[in-house]
């Protein structure tokens, strides 16, 4: 039997994937609710913040959806045009979960790029920000976290208490790059481009049944750049990538710099086509390199979701291609909001498997 609990606050960063999300919501109950709740967060001229909740949320079973990563959201400070930071994105997810004052009967922060994620361990004297953030949230009352692809799931282990959900969307982009690539899909090399990234690309090659190989980024320790050790070299460990179709896996493109000097790399090697894959598309430094990268054929396409903003210029790109999770996050809050278990939805290796092997015979 279907709750007719369900509400979903979207802040105005995920305004897109909310709409998305409405919809397939509306496919899977096969209803024309709208469980969007409408909601404001205003902003002084000085920089303060609030959050406004236009409808009702009592006894709600409700989920807040955030992109903590999208840099196009702005507001006027002082005069001036200023892009609100990931610190500002979640100060507001702290403020709607204020704002309603203790009403809702269950409350789930929905935070595809999880914030903080990479700083979840500390060397030394350093901020453990992730760890820190998500006990704010646990304080305030959420009963829940929803993410994908954290950068390291362990993370959860800073509140023992309260259920941490990180999803992957790994066969989402498997089968909508097997489907596109379908002629490319023998002689493939699922390549890892650090050790980090590893379990996933073992994963990756598991489900296409191929092999595997890894870069190990060698570091120069005694210099910091832009926060980072700079990478000296990019040495290779697994099979022959002569003629072989490469997927290049991990779970973040930041700056993009390490998966450009990756695939050039493999082409040295004599690589024919490579695909990159990354959950999550920052581009911190923008398109250029990439731009230049696809240009030299360094790389045939660059395959990422739609969890976090990419902007529209990036998305025109012919060497782009977004996939859609909307009907997976949907899947995913449905089931939770009938009270259902959410095993199989973490483990679809079988229905994966079949898809794979129907699209190659």
């Amino acid at each position: 039997m279907v709750e007719n609990n369900l509400g979903l606050i979207v802040l105005e960063n995920a305004k897109e994937l909310g709409e998305k999300l409405q919809k397939k919501l509306n496919e899977i109950r096969k209803d024309e609710k709208h469980y969007i709740i409408p909601v404001t967060a205003n902003r002084f001229n000085n920089g303060e913040g609030k959050a406004v909740i236009g409808g009702t949320v009592r006894g709600k079973d409700l989920y807040i959806l955030s992109d903590v990563g999208n840099y196009s959201v702005c507001y006027t400070m002082h005069g001036e045009k200023h892009g609100m930071s990931p610190d500002e994105h979640f100060q507001d997810i702290k403020r709607m979960i204020s704002a309603t004052s203790g009403h809702a009967s269950k409350i789930t922060v929905v935070m595809p790029l999880l914030y903080q994620a990479r700083q979840h361990k500390r060397k030394g004297r350093e901020s453990l920000d992730c760890a820190i953030a998500l006990q704010e949230l646990e304080r305030l009352g959420v009963d829940n976290i929803i993410t994908f692809d954290a950068h390291d799931p362990n993370v959860s282990n800073a509140i023992p208490r309260m259920p941490f959900e990180s999803f992957y969307p790994t066969h989402t982009i498997l089968s909508q790059l097997v489907k596109q690539e379908k002629k490319h899909i023998d002689n493939l090399l699922v390549v890892s481009p650090d050790m980090g990234a590893m379990e996933r690309a073992r994963y990756y090659a598991e489900m296409l049944g191929c092999d595997v190989g890894v870069f190990y980024k060698r570091r120069d320790l005694s210099k910091v750049v832009n926060g980072k050790n700079p990478i000296i070299e990019h040495a290779y460990m697994g099979a022959d990538v002569k003629d072989r179709n490469i997927i290049v896996v991990d779970d973040m493109i930041a700056s993009g710099q390490s998966m450009i000097e990756v695939a050039k790399e493999l082409k040295l090697r004599g690589a024919n086509k490579i695909y990159l894959v990354a959950t999550f598309t920052l581009l911190t430094e923008g398109i250029e390199g990439f731009m230049n990268a696809y240009e030299e054929g360094v790389f045939t396409k660059l395959y990422s979701t739609n969890l976090s903003y990419v902007p529209e210029t990036i998305k025109k790109q012919e060497w782009y291609c977004d996939v859609d999770c909307s009907m997976q996050l949907a899947t995913i809050i449905d089931t939770l909001n009938k009270k259902q278990s959410i095993e199989p939805l973490c483990d679809g290796k079988k229905k994966m498997f079949e898809e794979i092997n129907k699209i190659k015979n």
